[in-house]
């Protein structure tokens, strides 16, 4: 049976809750619970289970009380193990289910499904692809921002995690980051290498069953992860360790709603939640270690505190690489977003602590690409031409050359802007230029807005008519707009 089969099987399942108001991710959450015990069945992992906490309990009892059953035997599990990652991941359990037909329905639904045509090595990405699910088919809460898988092994194919290193993310969500990692390594050394000198992962996540969900994909993945339950922007943070590599994509908006203090070793706090974290990762790299880090686009021209951010990022670190990444990628509607690949220290002293980045180059993967969507998924296809003009090495120091023209660059209109000023104009139409440091400062006042290319949709402000000309055509509009809706109500009263 194909894994996209069994993954339908078991998203369809998902139905028999509709009538309970259950969200998708709601879902996925408490899969992890049933699939957990299913998959101890399937794999013999289940010696670690207490008697009475096992998948054959569960579908042995009977549909009267079974909902009573479960609640209790969630409770167990998350007290009576000796395993601290199952522990954790039925810690403080909720049942979505408020029925006891329902559960048997469902128990009866996942036992149908042919569990050894899967295999042991297939069960973690077989939880991935129900995670990637739950994001394509939610347009709120955490699936908006959940970060495509393209994208994320196009990010860690790029940083190139290795054995030995200490990886993190400090936003960890779901885990796809340390799960890409993790399988990234694993296919560049032997099993006995990867045995001796195995990475380490850490990461941070502060809502409980997001928490959860990672926990099950990082273990049935076999990665010995520590997933601290937590907020990475206060004292929380003070257990992780100073990383080789960072990767993350941290949760967009501002920090709303929280009556904690950030951590006071954060130079410039504030309320955006993105400037905070870009702070954390760039303070958190070990001296020459390296991240890649999802970030929106008020990040970049954010002015006050934003604008020191980037300063002292740009300080601190060789920023060296910015893709601007396509709208519709992520399943919040019209979100811009960039990734932001930089280093601790400059490209010559991973100990330098002042004017560490000289030049910053630039990859415009966003004017005039597809609307992606469901009808036209983003791909691998769509990252390969920045990933061979990124180049082999980690941390952006391979030989560049500007000048990359897929997508039909070269019939993109240009930009009347600083950024083509006196440049060449077959180079002005390139998706791939750099901008010195002294550029950046003199005519973007550290402003990382950087753009050249000319959307064919965008509206050419310098050839709009003036402000009183469009103002007199609405209101022209307007007036003959409520003429009709005269006229109509005249002839329906008479």
């Amino acid at each position: 049976m194909k894994q996209d089969t069994v993954i339908q099987k078991i998203w369809s399942l998902c139905n028999i809750l509709r009538g309970d108001g259950i969200t998708y991710y709601q879902y996925v959450s408490e899969l992890s619970y049933l699939l957990f015990l299913k998959i101890a069945q399937e794999n013999g992992a289940e010696k670690q289970l207490p008697e009475g906490c096992r998948w054959a309990d569960l579908t042995a009892h009977s549909e009267e009380g079974l909902l009573g059953f479960y609640q209790e035997m969630l409770t167990r599990l998350g007290a009576s193990v000796e395993s601290e990652v199952i522990k954790a991941i039925y810690a403080f359990p909720t049942t979505v289910f408020s029925h006891s037909e329902n559960l048997k329905a469902v128990i009866e639904g996942i036992s149908r499904i042919e569990w050894h045509e899967i295999g042991k090595d297939g069960f973690g990405d077989l939880y991935s692809g129900l995670i990637d699910k739950s994001a394509q088919d939610s347009r709120s809460g955490a699936g908006q921002y959940f970060t495509p898988r393209p994208l994320v092994e196009s990010i860690i194919r790029l940083i190139k995690p290795t054995i030995g290193e200490l990886i993190q993310d400090p936003a960890t969500g779901s885990g796809g980051f340390l799960v890409a990692a993790d399988g990234y390594i694993r296919q560049t050394v032997s099993p006995d290498i990867y045995k001796n000198h195995a990475p380490r992962y850490q990461g941070v996540e502060i809502e409980k069953n997001t928490r959860r969900i990672c926990l099950m994909n990082t273990f049935l993945h076999g990665l010995d992860a520590d997933i601290i339950y937590g907020d990475a922007l206060t004292d929380d943070a003070a257990e992780l360790e100073k990383a080789d590599v960072i990767v993350a994509n941290p949760p967009f908006g501002n920090k709303a709603g929280s009556m904690r203090s950030f951590r006071k070793d954060i130079p410039y706090p504030n309320t955006n939640k993105q400037l905070a974290f870009l702070q954390h990762i760039y303070l958190g790299l070990k001296e020459g270690g390296r991240a890649a880090v999802v970030l929106p686009d008020n990040v970049l021209f954010e002015s006050g505190i934003g604008t020191e951010v980037r300063r002292d990022l740009m300080n601190k670190c060789n920023l060296h690489t910015i893709l601007r990444l396509p709208t519709g990628i992520f399943y919040a509607q019209g979100v811009k977003t960039n990734v932001l690949f930089f280093t601790k220290g400059s490209a010559k002293d991973k100990y330098q602590r002042e004017n560490c980045t000289e030049e910053i180059w630039v990859y415009d993967l966003r004017t005039n690409m597809p609307n992606f969507g469901k009808r036209t998924p983003f791909g691998d296809v769509h990252l390969m031409p920045f990933e061979k003009v990124y180049g082999l090495d980690s941390k952006g120091q391979s030989s560049r050359q500007e000048g990359e023209y897929s997508f039909n660059a070269e019939q993109v209109e240009v930009a009347k802007t600083d950024e083509n000023n006196g440049v060449d104009p077959h180079l002005a139409h390139s998706r791939w230029r750099k901008f010195s440091r002294d550029w950046i400062r003199k005519y973007k006042g550290d402003s990382l807005d950087i753009s050249w290319l000319k959307d064919k949709d965008s509206l050419d402000i310098e050839n709009l008519p003036e402000p009183e000309v469009l103002a007199r055509e609405a209101k022209d509009e307007l007036e003959a707009a409520l003429s009709e809706l005269d006229g109509i109500l005249i002839a329906l009263e008479g």
